[in-house]
């Protein structure tokens, strides 16, 4: 499955990119596979994406869950927590 990935913030100054297309393998269906493939691919990707804690996600442009499926996506955003006041 190809997605187009987006980084934002501190996620996409350690990524050191703002977005890249990604041939994911079938395997990987939810936000938290994706980003435990990603995190897998090279050392940048394990230290940028080593807090998991820290991460939200969108999928399509709609905020989801970390457990929300990508299947049939075409593209997943990653950002830090979103603060506003």
């Amino acid at each position: 499955m190809r997605l187009e990935m987006l980084y934002f913030a501190w996620v996409r100054e350690r990524m050191g990119r703002s977005q890249e297309t990604v041939d994911v393998p079938a395997a990987v269906t939810t936000v938290a596979a994706l980003v435990d493939w990603l995190a897998a691919r090279d050392a940048v990707g394990a230290e940028a994406l080593a807090d998991r804690g820290r991460l939200r996600a969108a999928v399509d442009q709609a905020f989801v869950a970390m457990d929300a499926t990508i299947v049939g996506a075409r593209e997943v955003a990653l950002f830090p927590p979103v603060t506003g006041g």
